[in-house]
């Protein structure tokens, strides 16, 4: 089978069987980035089903770049609370913060 026939088969499937899931909703690039960042981290060895609730809740708090940036890591850990792996959002939040200039605290 030709390449691109098998490529075009997989992405018709995943058209017609993906799920709905929030962090793929219609919304700005910029925001599909952040909102596809936050997500990977939290399914790092999480289910789908348990992300979910936690991720719509982080987003509410944090819903950008700017704002996780700029968030302490008290109430960056309060929104994370129940994931576990703590050390995967201080480390995004660090990466980002000193990618802006600014420190969490």
């Amino acid at each position: 089978m030709n390449n691109l026939i098998l490529t075009k088969k997989i992405l018709d499937w995943y058209d017609n069987n993906k799920r709905t899931l929030p962090w793929r909703k219609k919304c700005s690039q910029k925001q599909r980035e952040y909102f596809t960042l936050v997500s990977e981290f939290m399914l790092q060895q999480t289910q789908v089903s348990t992300v979910i609730p936690y991720f719509k809740n982080f987003i509410k708090n944090i819903p950008n770049l700017d704002s996780l940036a700029k968030i302490n890591e008290k109430k960056l850990l309060k929104y994370w609370e129940g994931l576990g792996y703590y050390s995967r959002v201080r480390n995004c939040a660090t990466d980002i913060s000193n990618d802006k200039g600014q420190r969490c605290t």
